[in-house]
């Protein structure tokens, strides 16, 4: 009996909380008219900002791409009125002004992101309600299209979608500010935050090896040389052999990541690192150097150079089937002679030959600093049957990237060494700490020092009296290779499709400077890289030359 008294003086009080409880929901989930009408006049939005993302810059702290003040505006459909669009006429892009001529739902949409700050206090001048402007970071490259495929791009918030934007986006990358906004009901915008007073992350900052001078040299004279041959593609390298720093790296045709317009997925490739193809006579320099350590060949014997020769089911011929007679290697570089050469990979040990050329680089990324690169072809020694070792003597059965050959010259011409190559020279983080450094890194000695001195003086008369004369400069001692490669189609090589080349570097004694000029298909009326590639090496060679001594006259004034 005395429990159930207990009990009973507890039902008023749970009747008193559940009509609490019921009264609450009520409001909660069928508020005031007025309630609800405050409510959709003081409404707010989270909107990530853009911030400052890292500088990149190249080795003579030349500014590459950084970033700077822009806005972006939005709409709130509550406050806009459809007829004020006609006002921004030439200001916005036709179809936004559409956009905005008609009725819109919700209460928040962009209308344009990172404008430019003059264009955007023009149409902040009109002062049009309903219009709403942000101050974010956009970011532009000063050069324009130079080092385009280098650099890369990033998307609209700054995320790295290409090159070393892509390749160091964690170190350059910095996140977005939140900004918390917020309209009285006279349709005032109130920020939470001060876009000038807003305390900004310190990004970090990446430091090529690229010379901009040279990069510019190089990627003018490229596109002349390419624009006369008629060609399709393009890429060229210049390369410090003593430490392999890469100075220049050109892909034509190239494109300006400050206009997305020129945007094509066809001039998108960097065909520096990212195109494969079969280099030709520029390849026979690295046979003949293996071939003198591997004692296959000797400095002074005679091999007989006809105008053609049949190995297995296969024809290999001179130009013009021109026959040379007794040749010594340095003759069979110097007339660049195919069957010379065919006769030095038949001698080859092809177990032994795979593993060197693979102990040089090729069929494997040089694992330069940048996204998407190429590794090669370069088939199993299993499959080097019949005419195989002889079309590898002269460039053809096998596919390189211009960044790998031009890393294989890096032996030849050094001393024997071969190098890690860089593009970057030192990443710095947010806090000013270096969380990468290249240093001169040598992977293999792949040459006797001998060998290497030998292959320099046979490639010096390669220009002075061989097939790379158009190479020939007064002002620098150069030397190199000329290289014609044909395109094979379906397993056959065309009669219509070339690759020209020229591979070379100065001063021949003891060179600062690799250079590597690739011409993909050239339609004029000339092909040979003799014709093509070689004068644009001269015009480079001469530019650089010209450069440097007005670099030295600044120094000593």
């Amino acid at each position: 009996m005395k429990s159930s008294k207990g009990l009973s003086s507890w039902i008023p009080v749970g009747v008193v909380f559940i009509v609490l409880f019921v009264h609450v929901g009520r409001l909660h989930f069928m508020p005031d008219s007025r309630i609800v009408a405050q409510a959709n006049s003081q409404y707010w939005v989270r909107v990530p900002v853009s911030t400052n993302r890292g500088t990149i810059l190249d080795r003579n702290g030349i500014p590459l791409a950084v970033s700077v003040p822009a806005y972006s505006i939005f709409v709130d459909p509550k406050f806009w009125e459809p007829a004020q669009a006609s006002k921004l006429e030439g200001l916005l892009p036709s179809k936004t002004v559409s956009f905005l001529s008609s009725s819109l739902p919700g209460r928040f949409h962009w209308i344009s992101r990172k404008m430019p700050p003059a264009q955007a206090k023009r149409i902040q001048a009109l002062g049009l309600e309903g219009l709403s402007f942000l101050k974010e970071k956009r970011r532009i490259y000063p050069q324009g299209a130079l080092l385009s495929h280098i650099l890369g791009y990033c998307d609209i918030d700054d995320n790295g979608l290409a090159g070393i934007e892509r390749q160091w986006d964690l170190d350059l990358y910095a996140p977005p500010q939140i900004r918390f906004l917020i309209r009285d009901a006279a349709g005032n915008l109130l920020n939470t935050m001060d876009d000038d007073a807003a305390v900004e992350e310190t990004p970090g900052a990446v430091v090529l090896t690229i010379d901009s001078r040279f990069q510019h040299v190089l990627e003018q004279r490229l596109e002349e040389g390419i624009r006369k041959a008629q060609g399709k593609w393009g890429a060229a390298v210049c390369l410090d052999p003593k430490n392999g720093d890469v100075l220049a790296l050109v892909s034509w045709p190239n494109y300006n990541p400050n206009i997305r317009e020129s945007f094509d997925p066809k001039i998108l490739r960097n065909n520096a690192i990212g195109r494969v193809y079969e280099p030709g006579s520029t390849f026979k320099p690295i046979i003949v150097a293996f071939s003198l350590e591997e004692k296959w060949i000797s400095p002074g014997e005679k091999i007989l150079g006809k105008g053609s020769i049949k190995i297995a089911d296969a024809v290999i011929s001179n130009v013009n089937k021109k026959a040379y007679g007794l040749e010594t290697p340095e003759d069979i570089l110097i007339n660049s002679c195919n069957v010379g050469m065919s006769q030095i990979g038949l001698r080859f040990d092809v177990y032994r030959a795979y593993e060197t050329l693979r102990q040089w680089g090729f069929g494997a990324s040089t694992g330069i600093e940048l996204p998407a690169e190429e590794e090669g072809l370069l088939r199993p020694s299993d499959q080097w049957r019949g005419v195989a070792p002889a079309n590898i003597a002269i460039g053809q059965g096998l596919a390189v990237t211009p960044l790998q050959l031009a890393q294989a010259y890096v032996p030849l011409v050094n001393g024997g060494k071969l190098l890690r190559l860089h593009l970057v020279k030192q990443v710095t983080n947010g806090e000013g700490k270096v969380v990468y450094e290249s240093h001169r890194d040598v992977l293999r000695e792949v040459l006797a020092p001998g060998t290497s001195r030998w292959i320099r003086q046979a490639l010096r008369k390669v220009v002075t009296k061989g097939t790379g004369k158009a190479a020939l400069t007064p002002l620098e001692e150069v030397a190199g290779k000329t290289g014609t490669a044909q395109v094979a189609e379906k397993g056959i090589y065309s009669e219509k499709r070339y690759v020209a080349s020229f591979a070379g570097f100065w001063p021949w004694e003891d060179p600062n400077f690799i250079l590597l000029i690739v011409v993909g298909e050239p339609a004029g009326s000339m092909t040979y890289g003799g014709q093509i590639a070689a004068p644009i090496f001269r015009q480079i060679v001469e530019d650089m030359h010209h450069l440097h001594f007005a670099e030295e006259i600044g120094r000593r004034s």
